[in-house]
């Protein structure tokens, strides 16, 4: 086999599995290691992928859909996948914060469905119209600043509210989430102070993460990963990443 025609079957691997194993393809196409290290710093520099510690994963593209409407109907099915398991980690008797996610809302219409005796508070205008219906959750609803996204209120008005509670458990969403850099990322600075502010009073606090965000960046860094208790994830993430989510002692469901 060429060279050429290794490196394009070495992209494809990464663009299907999210990250490929320097030990793994010297196996798999019965060359040297050096030469398959060869071969990800050549795709390295075409911008075709990222080399890791090991290995190499897909390239990290930044986002930008700023406003919910372009969020709330994409990916759905693994948004209830997230939701789903998030309701396991709550308890009868929490005061839970869901912030501005599109994971969280899917997270609010099973928690408006459920017999939870639970107070929720939030930040989103959507997360607060799913609780016009007959529940046994309490919500409170946070006000401020109202976000670009026109999805939630954020801003310094809306911190100083939430620094006075005390959260047992918190989900906050994701744009990005970098296990090499060790940081959490999101839209807007606002929202990410904001954010900050959550996980400050949270006595455990979780990310709500499609595993595709391994390989997305925002434009704000808001939290490193390890201040987190933990991943919400619709399925396990390649081997690589989990590792990583180890070595940082974030347990993830």
């Amino acid at each position: 086999m060429f060279a050429e025609e290794r490196q394009n079957q070495i992209v494809a691997l990464v663009n299907k599995n999210g990250s490929v194993r320097v030990k793994e393809l010297s196996e798999k196409y019965q060359v040297t290691e050096d030469s398959i290290r060869k071969d990800l710093t050549f795709l390295e520099k075409k911008g075709l992928l990222k080399k890791t510690y090991g290995g190499a994963m897909k390239k990290r593209v930044n986002v930008h859909d700023l406003n919910v409407s372009q969020r709330k109907d994409k990916n759905i099915e693994a948004k209830q996948k997230i939701a789903a398991k998030a309701m396991e980690l709550i308890k009868d008797g929490d005061m839970v914060f869901l912030d501005i996610s599109t994971a969280n809302l899917e997270l609010a219409k099973l928690i408006t469905k459920s017999s939870l005796n639970i107070t929720v508070v939030t930040n989103m205008v959507d997360i607060m119209l799913e609780f016009m219906v007959p529940t046994t959750a309490r919500l409170i609803f946070i006000g401020g600043a109202f976000s670009i996204g026109k999805d939630g209120f954020v801003g310094s008005f809306t911190n100083k509210q939430i620094s006075d509670f005390r959260f047992d458990i918190a989900f906050l969403g994701t744009v990005g989430v970098d296990v090499f850099e060790n940081n959490v990322s999101t839209y807007m600075v606002e929202d990410g102070l904001t954010k900050s502010a959550v996980l400050e009073v949270s006595k455990n606090a979780y990310m709500m993460l499609e595993t595709r965000k391994f390989n997305t960046d925002g434009t704000y860094k808001y939290a490193r990963i390890d201040s987190f208790t933990g991943a919400v994830m619709e399925s396990k993430p390649p081997t690589e990443i989990e590792e990583k989510l180890k070595e940082l002692n974030i347990e993830w469901l």
